[in-house]
């Protein structure tokens, strides 16, 4: 007897590929409407009280009293002037300012998560992460109370322990903040900064 020609079975689909891993947010970007608001508005003062006085004067009316005043007292001081130097240097300490502001991405009251989806992004407040850490904390047999300080690199963990020995508190709530830590998501974890202490005595 003949055997029946053997056949190799085909996938009809190309298997999955394997899921990337989440890679992080950058810093969110601030709005910064008060600044840019504030700079528009003098700007827009400034230029509208210049052209106006100017096409007073192109009409043979006066100039402005400001502006004769400014005009005598450039004309009148020298550039090593008091006036002068402070005036240059608060333009370029403004012009430093916006500048500064137009190059950092502000939002510094947010921390960046990991990204599941190219499209996803996320972040979590400062505030809401140290509640989570404190929550946490106070969950660990033998801690009374805590206080945390939650920093773009640095969570600072303060404990008070009224019983069970302190180096054994420590260990325990060093693992469960890293843990809390960890699960928190963030792009880039901040490091651990814990101590741990006796209530103080009263009186």
């Amino acid at each position: 007897m003949n055997e029946p020609p053997t056949t190799t079975p085909t996938l009809d689909k190309p298997p999955p590929a394997a899921q990337t891993e989440p890679r992080g947010s950058r810093r969110f970007w601030a709005a910064r409407r008060v600044p840019a608001a504030v700079v528009a508005v003098l700007l827009v003062v400034g230029a509208g009280l210049l052209l106006y006085d100017v096409a007073a004067v192109r009409a043979h009316h006066p100039a402005m009293h400001w502006r004769r005043a400014l005009a005598r007292q450039l004309a009148g001081r020298q550039l090593d002037d008091a006036w002068v130097l402070a005036g240059a240097g608060a333009a370029v300490a403004l012009g430093l300012w916006l500048i500064v502001l137009a190059a950092t991405p502000g939002q510094r009251g947010l921390l960046p998560m990991r990204r599941p989806h190219p499209d996803v992004r996320a972040a979590i407040r400062r505030e809401a992460a140290a509640l989570l850490l404190r929550d946490r904390a106070l969950d660990v047999s033998g801690v009374r109370s805590v206080r945390v300080r939650m920093r773009r690199t640095k969570a600072e963990v303060r404990a008070v322990s009224h019983f069970r020995d302190l180096d054994d508190v420590r260990a325990d709530l060093a693992l469960t903040l890293n843990d809390a830590i960890r699960g928190l998501g963030l792009t880039r974890a901040p490091t651990l900064s814990l101590r741990v202490a006796r209530p103080g005595r009263k009186g």
